[in-house]
């Protein structure tokens, strides 16, 4: 429930409203965040009183059009700079393991990919279960397949090309830019009017991902409290997401990131503990793939 309320949910309505003060900066102060934060809570309220199938109408039609215009506009970019690519690619794999970072702490430089990699992907918090689990299939095993390709897309294909578009149009050496702000720098460099587009896919992003989360969370509180009480998860869920908009950035991400992190402990020992059922099923699986018990989904 932490994990909704906190990465699932505030860092998404924080960092929406950061890109949108960065386009309308009239609307930039505490006032304009109140608002923000207020209009967001209201329409994802609106969507998870409709529940799993509403939400998942609703995320069904919003992800792939913000996918698409990220990754295409991100490829036009790295099309124009494709002479850079090969430094850029350099430039991150030094970096990462230069001696400086290295004298800097590099455990905590790991420990620091660990908790950015989470928030990415949400690999080992157990939260995409939440959600497969209620898909209706005869193969578990399948299921959690298409579940492995999640965090491949995710953070193998979209961040990588996010990170290099930051490094060939120089935004990292920017002062002052952070987060979303310098990714929106670096996609502006070639799309003076992305920033515009970004604003709303932003938020769309976020609102898809609130009310995802909402989800995950609304079935941890019905195991604790029973569903009579849903209501009041709901309503201190949107309650988060209000407060998200106004918080500073960094007071917003260390929560997120603690409470990410409460989830993935207990969910990596219990995946652990459950190594061995879960190669029995896999082998299980398999064997009758092969014996063409099953045939393979195309």
């Amino acid at each position: 429930m932490g994990g909704s309320f906190g990465g699932g949910n505030m860092f998404q309505s924080n960092q929406s409203f950061a890109q949108f003060a960065s386009v309308v900066p009239a609307l930039g102060g505490l006032g304009g965040s109140i608002l923000f934060g207020g209009g967001l809570a209201v329409l994802v309220g609106l969507v998870i009183v409709g529940g799993i199938k509403r939400i998942g109408e609703v995320a069904g039609f919003l992800v792939p059009i913000m996918c698409t215009i990220y990754v295409l506009t991100g490829l036009v970019i790295l099309g124009t700079h494709a002479g850079d690519l090969g430094a850029g690619l350099a430039t991150i794999v030094r970096e990462a393991f230069a001696p400086t970072a290295a004298a800097g702490g590099l455990v905590g430089a790991i420990i620091q990919g660990f908790r950015r990699a989470a928030f990415s992907n949400e690999a080992g918090t157990g939260s995409a279960s939440i959600a497969h689990s209620a898909a209706s299939t005869k193969e578990p095993v399948r299921e959690g397949l298409v579940a492995l390709l999640e965090p491949f897309i995710d953070t193998i294909v979209v961040c990588t090309m996010t990170g290099l578009v930051i490094v060939v149009t120089g935004a990292h050496l920017q002062e002052g830019l952070s987060g979303i702000t310098m990714t929106s720098y670096a996609f502006e460099t070639v799309f003076p009017w992305f920033k515009y587009v970004l604003s709303l896919t932003a938020i769309l992003f976020a609102f898809s991902t609130m009310i995802s989360w909402s989800y995950y969370g609304e079935q941890c509180w019905a195991q604790l409290f029973g569903m009579r009480s849903i209501l009041g998860y709901k309503a201190i869920f949107l309650g988060f997401a209000w407060l998200g908009a106004i918080f500073q950035a960094q007071a917003v991400l260390d929560f997120g990131d603690l409470m990410i992190l409460g989830m993935a402990f207990p969910n990596i020992i219990g995946v652990l503990m459950l190594s061995g059922k879960i190669k029995e099923d896999l082998d299980d699986y398999l064997a009758r793939l092969r014996s063409g018990e099953i045939r393979p989904t195309r």
